[in-house]
């Protein structure tokens, strides 16, 4: 694969808790069948780069952005709210706003249920967020949904998105096994090496 450009590169700002696992893997499955490449800051791990560097790095490189605010309420009484994604959402937002470089970019955000963020985020109250309610198939969908609109004209249909994420994790889990892999292992990959068996299975099997 050729070293993704701007123009066909998806920023993906969203939580990286094990419960939210099932929705990344589909998320960024999603974007590599609908012709784009994730970037995302798990894709590479170095203690001694500054996290916010490696951010501003990845939407200044970047067309596109997409943002899942499911994880921004406390879940018990003491807890902090969880800013880290709205933080990045604001600075892909100001790098929109602000930059030249980056005027046309698009930003999607979604959320787990509609209208619970604009309680600790009120700005947002006027702009248009996708809901998928934790559920897989409707996160596929809606990405679909968003490239399409936004001008994207050679993505398969959302239902075509969907079946061929089941049968890449078919596949995945079945060879994997073969090949020695734990579920522990599975469980615990390394988002770049998900990433290269997403994008060997689609070129092998949706060219």
């Amino acid at each position: 694969m050729h070293p993704p450009s701007p123009d066909d590169s998806v920023f993906i700002n969203c939580p990286f808790d094990p419960d939210y696992e099932p929705l990344l893997r589909v998320l960024l499955f999603s974007v590599i069948r609908c012709g784009l490449n994730p970037r995302i800051a798990r894709e590479r791990l170095e203690s001694g780069e500054p996290r916010i560097s490696k951010l501003v790095e990845l939407i200044q490189e970047t067309r596109w952005g997409i943002h899942d605010l499911s994880r921004i309420k406390a879940k018990k009484k003491g807890e902090f709210y969880r800013m880290n994604m709205p933080f990045e959402l604001g600075v892909d937002l100001g790098a929109k706003l602000f930059s030249k470089a980056c005027a046309n970019k698009k930003i999607l955000i979604v959320a787990q249920e509609p209208f619970r963020h604009q309680i600790g985020l009120s700005d947002l109250s006027n702009s248009d967020i996708r809901v998928h309610k934790s559920d897989a198939e409707t996160l596929a969908k809606e990405v679909r949904n968003w490239f399409r609109e936004s001008g994207v004209k050679s993505v398969p249909p959302g239902s075509v998105v969907w079946a061929d994420f089941n049968a890449f994790m078919s596949d995945f889990q079945i060879k994997r096994e073969k090949e020695g892999y734990k579920d522990a292992d599975i469980r615990k990959m390394p988002v770049p090496e998900f990433l290269d068996f997403i994008y060997r299975w689609v070129e092998e099997n949706c060219g």
